[in-house]
């Protein structure tokens, strides 16, 4: 295997591991599902309804960002933010894969112990 491609492969890697630590998090979460609806929210619109701080907002937010699920948009003097589904779509195929793979592995097993009838 080249370097070029071992590069990548730890790139996509490190991508998946950052966007199921982003994940990870239960205020993340629900910020996620504020931002499903396709519409751009400032922190006070996140921050509405909840306890949570709007600094502590702006935190979560971050690590969102840097996971690359959530973008910032200036607008004016503040920022707004936006759900970028496709980080949180390759993931889901890179599960789909080790699902399949697994799949395959319990199957080439179970003909292995099982004796045929």
């Amino acid at each position: 295997m080249s370097q070029r491609r071992r590069s990548s492969i730890a790139a996509r890697r490190q991508a998946h591991a950052s966007v199921f630590a982003a994940l990870g998090d239960e205020t993340r979460l629900a910020l996620l599902a504020k931002l499903s609806d396709g519409r751009r929210s400032s922190i006070a619109q996140l921050t509405e309804g909840t306890r949570i701080t709007r600094q502590a907002i702006t935190k979560h937010l971050r690590v969102l960002e840097n996971a690359g699920i959530v973008n910032a948009v200036r607008h004016g003097r503040e920022s707004l933010f936006e759900l970028d589904p496709e980080p949180i779509a390759e993931v889901r195929q890179y599960l789909d894969q080790v699902s399949r793979e697994w799949d395959q592995a319990l199957s080439r097993l179970k003909s292995f112990v099982e004796p045929e009838v």
